[in-house]
C-alpha cells in the first residue's frame, strides 16, 4: 500500500511563480486538457476524469465508494471501483521504505558524501533522475507498475512526488522532474492511461511538455493554489483537503468546476476512529 503524502506548504512567491508560468504557457498557445487527436500526444482511448464530479481519496485503503462518487483514486496495490473513473496511485520519484533495498544502490540519490538523499517526513530516498540513462531506468520499473494499473483496469495514474527536486538539495531540477515525468506520460498513453501532475503547481506551466492531462492536488484550497491548476489543466482537477478551512475555501471559489472531498491525512478507512470524509 502506498504511503498518503500529506501537501507541503507552498510560499506566497512560489504560488506567484507558478501562476505567471500557467500565464507564460497561455500566451504561448498551449492548449487546455480537452485535446485527444489534435497534437496533444494523447490517443483517443485516453479517458479525462470527469469535471466537477463526485470524489474519493481511497489511496490509503479500498472501501465501497459514498453515494455520488463518480472518480475514486486507489493505491495500485488495490483493484479498480467498478463503473467508476478510477485512478491509480504510484510512488514515482521516491522509494517507500518497504522496498528502499529492492532498488540498485546507483538509483537512489546520494550527495557529495556519498550519503542517500531523504524524503525525511516519509523516511524514503529520493530516485536518482539526473540523467537521462537513470531516468531511462527508473522508468522502467515505474512503467512496469503503470502496466500494472492498465491490466488491472485504471483509467489513469497518478504519480507522486513530482516535487521531489525540491527536496534533493539541490541535485536535482525542474527540468529533471519534467524529463522523467515526460517518459512516465509517454508509456502512460501507450497503455491508454491519462496521467496526473500531483501537486507542485510551480511546473503547471510545463503540462505540455510533460504530457499530463489533469491534476491531482492536496490542499489548494488552504494554500490558494487551485486557480493555477485550474487554469492549467481547464478545470480537469481533482483536490483533497485535510481541514473544515481548506475544503470551504476550495468549495467557496471552486465548488461548481472542480472536484474536491475532505480527507483526513492519514486516508483512513470507515471503522477507524481517524476516518473523516466530507464534501461540504
Amino acid at each position: 500500500m502506498g504511503d498518503p503524502r500529506a501537501h507541503r506548504p507552498r510560499t506566497a512567491l512560489g504560488a506567484l511563480a507558478a501562476a505567471l508560468a500557467v500565464a507564460v504557457s497561455a500566451l504561448a498557445g498551449c492548449a487546455s486538457g480537452d485535446r485527444d487527436e489534435d497534437g496533444s500526444g494523447r490517443p483517443a482511448a485516453v479517458r479525462l476524469p470527469p469535471k466537477g464530479a463526485g470524489f474519493d481519496y481511497q489511496i490509503g485503503g479500498a472501501y465501497p465508494p459514498p453515494k455520488g462518487v463518480r472518480v475514486v483514486s486507489r493505491d495500485r496495490s488495490d483493484s479498480p471501483a467498478p463503473g467508476l473513473y478510477n485512478i491509480c496511485y504510484v510512488n514515482a520519484f521516491q522509494a517507500q521504505p518497504a522496498e528502499r533495498s529492492s532498488w540498485p544502490a546507483d538509483l537512489l540519490l546520494r550527495d557529495k558524501h556519498g550519503r542517500l538523499v531523504i524524503d525525511e517526513d516519509w523516511d524514503e530516498p529520493l530516485l536518482d533522475i539526473r540523467t537521462p540513462a537513470k531516468r531511462e531506468r527508473v522508468a522502467k520499473r515505474v512503467n512496469g507498475w503503470i502496466d500494472g494499473c492498465a491490466d488491472k483496469g485504471f483509467d489513469a495514474v497518478e504519480p507522486d512526488n513530482y516535487d521531489s527536486y525540491t527536496r534533493s538539495d539541490g541535485l536535482l531540477t525542474p527540468a529533471d522532474a519534467t524529463a522523467f515525468m515526460a517518459l512516465l506520460s509517454r508509456h502512460a498513453h501507450a497503455r491508454h492511461l491519462a496521467i496526473a501532475q500531483k501537486n507542485t503547481a510551480e511546473l503547471a506551466g510545463r503540462r505540455e511538455r510533460a504530457g499530463l492531462d489533469f491534476a491531482v492536488t492536496e490542499e489548494c484550497g488552504q494554500y490558494d493554489e487551485c486557480g493555477v491548476y485550474a487554469k492549467a489543466f481547464d478545470d480537469r482537477v481533482v483536490d483533497i483537503e485535510y481541514t473544515g478551512h481548506g475544503l470551504d475555501a476550495a468549495r467557496a471559489r471552486w465548488g461548481g468546476r472542480l472536484s474536491i472531498v475532505r480527507r483526513d491525512r492519514d486516508v483512513s478507512t470507515p471503522g477507524s476512529a481517524a476516518y473523516v470524509r466530507a464534501v461540504r
